[in-house]
């Protein structure tokens, strides 16, 4: 293909160069006459390994060239790659107006270009909705054409890290396509064919919100090393030696388990180990932001499935699903339970049915949080998910037992289902109004 790359910053000027390694011929745009110089003379303009004899020899066989001009760049192109600068407002929002300004050079061009289908892939970070909003609004208005129609659209977010740019361009983690468009897919699809990565095909959004969420991420986790280090230099211990164990465990640490949007965490494990944690920091005289704020958090989390029942405005309210954890009968600090607490709280007349909770066998520790936190249970307690949904003009769903998918399947019209756990897909209720939490 003829390729067009919008910004020869760190990611366009690696992008722009690998592309014409793999047979592409590249045409990189910027506004800094400075790197447009120096990249047609053979030199990169980031230092990255193996960057440097990469670009000087693409330059040479002549598959790479930068100008200024972005009618240069897309006159027969094929394919638009936007990798501009997205800094930070003094208010932290992301500055658009490079984006914004690329827009417009690729939308001349579609005004004047002639019935070939252009692709315009979005790489640069920008918050979610830039694409509908910004992107697609502005190409149209300018070009005069129809996305989707005339020209294609993609959100296509880069996973290149720093110091090892090159190496994570030919072997990134995933691809990522967020369109809606099937002839842009395909287009894409054919630029990334020899790379081997599992491809992700998704919605603007989605895809403009991962690559927030990933580097988030990155961040949160260097910030919980660094303060699960500090503490431990308080202590006395080896923090690189606890890091190094915590990491070889890829069952539940490095691992897919716990990062599923859902409920509230609650249990006899987390809450307490987490407030012993944030105590001993304290002791210590250490402020742990991250460590000391997860109850925080989590607490804020139960306010907002609170706030979602309550708005739904219902008096009678079921709730299936009340111990912490699903194979359990384990009720300390769930979340649910709390739920319940709340609900009743706020006037509320409220049922509850978990299939898993038996009142009579409840024992020890199980039973002394139920008398002291949630009092009033044997009289919410139902037999079946049937007697909960005929005393209820709300369902609640707060937790996963195979007897709940047959109750929400026979919900009657006029019902209305609030997820907080994320049911599965294909339960769905055809007359039935529903909302989650996440």
């Amino acid at each position: 293909m003829k390729i067009a790359v919008f910004g020869l910053g760190y990611v366009g000027c690696v992008t722009a160069a690998c592309l014409a390694q793999m047979g592409h011929t590249v045409h990189g745009v910027d506004v800094s006459d400075a790197k447009v110089r120096l990249l047609n003379s053979g030199q990169s303009l980031v230092l990255e390994k193996g960057l440097d004899k990469l670009v000087g020899r693409m330059v040479a066989e002549g598959r790479l060239h930068a100008t200024l001009d972005p009618a240069e760049a897309l006159d027969r192109a094929d394919l638009s790659l936007v990798a501009v600068g997205t800094p930070s407002h003094s208010d932290g929002s992301a500055n658009l107006d490079h984006v914004a300004s690329a827009l417009g050079g690729i939308g001349r061009f579609l005004r004047g270009a002639k019935k070939k289908f252009h692709v315009v892939a979005i790489r640069s970070t920008v918050p979610p909705g830039t694409t509908e909003k910004l992107v697609i609004p502005t190409l149209e208005k300018v070009s005069g054409k129809k996305a989707g129609v005339d020209f294609g659209v993609c959100f296509h977010p880069e996973f290149l890290r720093e110091g090892s740019s090159v190496e994570d361009f030919f072997n990134p983690p995933k691809t990522v396509l967020g369109t809606s468009d099937p002839q842009t897919v395909r287009r894409l699809l054919r630029l990334w064919k020899a790379v081997d990565a599992p491809v992700f095909v998704t919605s603007f959004k989605t895809a403009e919100i991962l690559k927030y969420a990933d580097n988030t991420f990155h961040a949160l986790k260097v910030s919980f090393a660094n303060e699960i280090g500090s503490l431990c230099r308080r202590l006395g211990a080896d923090s690189r030696e606890v890091m190094r164990i915590f990491v070889q465990d890829t069952k539940l640490n490095i691992s897919p388990l716990y990062l599923k949007p859902g409920f509230a965490f609650g249990g006899p494990c987390l809450p307490k180990d987490v407030r012993a944690l944030g105590w001993l920091a304290r002791e210590n005289g250490l402020h742990l932001p991250v460590i000391q704020n997860i109850l925080r958090s989590n607490s804020r989390h139960m306010e907002r499935a609170v706030d979602l029942v309550l708005s739904a405005k219902r008096q009678r309210i079921g709730v299936l699903g009340l111990v912490f954890k699903s194979d359990t009968d384990d009720l300390r600090e769930s979340p649910a339970c709390e739920l319940v607490k709340r609900l009743v709280a706020a006037g509320k007349r409220v049922k509850v049915y978990d299939p898993r909770v038996r009142l009579d066998r409840l024992l020890g520790a199980n039973q002394t949080f139920i008398r002291k936190e949630l009092p009033l249970l044997p009289r919410l307690m139902t037999e079946s998910c049937s007697e909960l949904s005929r005393a209820s003009d709300l369902i609640v769903l707060a937790g996963n037992h195979p007897e709940f998918d047959d109750a929400i399947r026979g919900l009657k019209k006029g019902k209305i289902l609030i997820d907080l756990v994320g049911v599965r897909p294909d339960l769905g209720w055809a007359d039935v109004a529903s909302q989650s939490l996440t």
